[in-house]
């Protein structure tokens, strides 16, 4: 059994916690950014091919103080702490060791010095293990992550590779694409479920109509992709070929789920077609040019959109003006949920949201406004 991480958007906590709960894992707890649970290889498996909301899934190696100590070096408690890790459980004799971190409000603020002290003791760490002073590092890779936060490292080994919001099916994007794991999230707090007619009025590569359309017929993200710990001789592979049959049975292609798109930009049109084609829900998904001026909502409609706003493509009067235009254009009859940084939305909008949550696209402050 481990400790395993699953970072996240901040504000998505909630979400990711639940559909832990919903794979049946142990022990789980959310912080800022992040979900914790204990499992084995079979729940590693089954959150890389099966999460929707976290970006990676990290095997805790370690906690450990990295404050100053009286006749030792700066680094010394770095390298110490990392030297305690059970790395040979997972890394072989061959094996690439990278080394990725962060570091904030600590003494050891050079990220780069602290990479290359971890690197060290793992090194050394492996040679102690295995006996030999020669690490060729010429087989599978192996990231390991530091986050040092108040002087206190914690150490992860990166399960995943390449991020999970990256599901395979989205080859190109418009500018400023939401991210597809920011894009669950928003789904699961709108409600959207296996019978929601779903609708963007600003659909951009789709990323809505997709993720809400896979969401819906219950088809696990990570069914189709491969994952880096997949090529380590020490993980046992029938973990990962058990989580994409149980993930298979589960989906569900007699749903009444639909999703319709619209976007000025014929690009986006043709973008949000090839993609809802190449994610296997091209027939689930409507896609029309048009202006939002011209937006003639349905009566069952579920409203989800992320419009542009002034850092993203617009400037900010030009952004103002399609909130207004919004107010005219969507019924309060409706269900929405609109993601954006402007502070002002709700007044530009006309309407007191029913509900606020804030959430992060990328580094920016944004905040979800959901009207019911």
């Amino acid at each position: 059994m481990y400790r395993i991480c699953c970072p996240c958007h901040f504000g998505l906590e909630s979400v990711l916690k639940f559909e832990l709960v919903r794979l049946s894992a142990a022990e789980i707890s959310a912080a800022n950014g992040r979900v914790s649970f204990s499992g084995g290889w079979d729940d590693i498996a089954r959150a890389n091919v099966c999460l929707t909301a976290a970006e990676r899934v990290l095997i805790e190696l370690g906690t450990f103080s990295v404050r100053a100590q009286a006749g030792k070096t700066a680094f010394d408690p770095l390298f110490e702490g990392v030297m305690q890790a059970p790395l040979e459980d997972f890394i072989g004799q061959d094996d690439a060791v990278i080394v990725k971190g962060s570091s904030l409000n600590s003494a050891l603020h050079s990220v780069p010095a602290c990479q290359a002290i971890v690197k060290k003791a793992a090194v050394k760490r492996l040679q102690k293990a295995y006996h030999t002073q020669t690490l060729p590092e010429t087989g599978s890779p192996h990231t390991l992550q530091f986050q040092i936060r108040n002087d206190v490292c914690t150490l992860y080994l990166d399960t995943t590779g390449i991020p999970l919001y990256k599901r395979g099916w989205r080859q190109q994007s418009v500018l400023a694409p939401i991210r597809e794991t920011l894009a669950a999230g928003i789904l699961d707090l709108s409600h959207v479920r296996s019978d929601t007619q779903l609708c963007d009025p600003f659909c951009g590569s789709g990323t809505f109509l997709i993720e809400g359309a896979r969401r819906a017929m219950h088809i696990a993200p990570g069914l189709h992709r491969k994952f880096v710990c997949e090529q380590w001789a020490k993980a046992p592979q029938e973990a990962f070929r058990k989580a994409r049959a149980e993930a298979a049975e589960k989906i569900d292609r007699s749903v009444q789920f639909h999703a319709y798109g619209f976007d000025k930009d014929p690009a986006a049109v043709e973008l949000t077609l090839a993609n809802a084609k190449k994610a296997g829900v091209a027939e689930r998904i409507t896609v029309k040019q048009q202006e939002i001026r011209d937006f003639q909502a349905d009566g069952e409609w579920n409203i989800v959109c992320n419009p542009p706003y002034g850092e993203r493509m617009l400037d900010v009067e030009q952004a103002r003006e399609i909130y207004r235009v919004m107010q005219k254009a969507v019924p309060q009859t409706l269900p929405c949920s609109v993601i954006t940084p402007d502070t002002e939305f709700e007044k530009q909008f006309g309407r007191k949201a029913r509900k606020r949550r804030k959430l992060y696209n990328g580094m920016m402050q944004c905040q979800l406004y959901q009207y019911y």
